[in-house]
């Protein structure tokens, strides 16, 4: 099996009105989760803004590259801006 360096994880979001949603987010270039999200609104002229909890999960094996990488990070809702 091919090895594939991991690129995405899962942005679990925890509460606010988004709760229960996941969406597949882009490691930041250092590697790290994205500490803040900022989601669009789907009826338009808001967006909401989730920041990085402390909860997250690995899935991978020990001896895999992308051992040390989360597949899933929580977010929680901080507030609702207006455009």
């Amino acid at each position: 099996m091919a090895t594939t360096s991991m690129t995405t994880y899962t942005s679990k979001l925890i509460d606010g009105p988004l709760e229960g949603k996941t969406v597949s987010t882009a490691f930041l270039d250092s590697g790290d989760p994205r500490p803040r999200l900022e989601l669009r609104a789907a009826s338009g002229g808001k967006h909401y803004l989730y920041v990085r909890g402390s909860a997250s999960e690995t899935e991978y094996a020990s001896d895999d590259p992308s051992g040390s990488l989360p597949s899933a990070v929580a977010y929680r809702y901080v507030e609702t801006v207006f455009d």
